[in-house]
């Protein structure tokens, strides 16, 4: 569990299933939790007994160390406690969380998720087009993404002399300013998801820009036009 970057699923229901049929035999590691053992039968993939909610048993899944963390339990209290506990563990991972009750949903987000669903099939086609054509940790975003209740991924390219040019992560803190995220960075025709604070962007990248509609909006508007 010391590499960094994987991917932990929690839940290994509906939702976890769907997730995890478009991870299964692409580059990505992850590790799937739940309390269920007969759900692990005949599977091949990295997987922990133990309940998504207990923070001993994601500490051992290795969520401090991890990239994306998606919380596919059945019970939005459990979904509500998960979230607050990864986001405890690890502030740079971004949270997918399961909602199953839309009256949920804004209180998972106060939990800490950066991202929440009520469909069973949101996280699913998500990783479905973010893990297209990867190697390692480095893969191709093919086309923007449009998430549950507006919230979409689009790519943007940097232009010579922008005013993104050169200016890292946290130099931009467009999470504060603007509250999108920039998720991917696309360079030589590959793009990286290990993005950090400490992340440079350079002219001729395309970033990957995760938000509502109305923050990407504002967004292009500031830095792009």
């Amino acid at each position: 569990m010391e590499s960094k970057g994987h991917l932990v699923v929690l839940g290994y229901g509906d939702v976890g299933k769907s997730i995890v049929s478009e991870l299964s035999g692409g580059p990505f590691r992850f590790v799937v939790v739940d309390s269920n053992e007969k759900v692990f039968e005949n599977v091949e993939f990295e997987h922990l007994v133990g309940n998504g909610a207990d923070e001993e048993v994601i500490v051992a899944a290795g969520v401090k160390t991890s990239s994306f963390v998606f919380v596919a339990l059945n019970d939005d209290t459990n979904v509500i406690f998960a979230t607050l506990i990864c986001r405890g563990l690890n502030p740079e991972a971004t949270i997918v969380a399961r909602a199953n009750s839309v009256k949920s949903i804004d209180k998972i987000y106060k939990a800490g998720a950066d991202y929440v669903g009520s469909l069973s099939i949101v996280a699913g086609q998500m990783l479905a087009k973010m893990s297209a054509n990867c190697i390692g940790k480095v893969c191709r975003i093919d086309e923007d993404i449009m998430l549950y209740e507006g919230i979409e991924i689009e790519k943007h390219h940097i232009e010579k002399g922008s005013y993104l040019d050169k200016k890292s992560i946290e130099e931009l803190d467009l999470e504060r300013r603007i509250g999108c995220t920039v998720i991917g960075i696309e360079r030589g025709g590959l793009v990286s998801t290990a993005i950090n604070k400490q992340t440079v962007l350079r002219a001729g990248d395309i970033v990957a820009v995760v938000g509502s509609s109305k923050q990407i909006t504002e967004f292009k508007e500031k830095y792009l036009d």
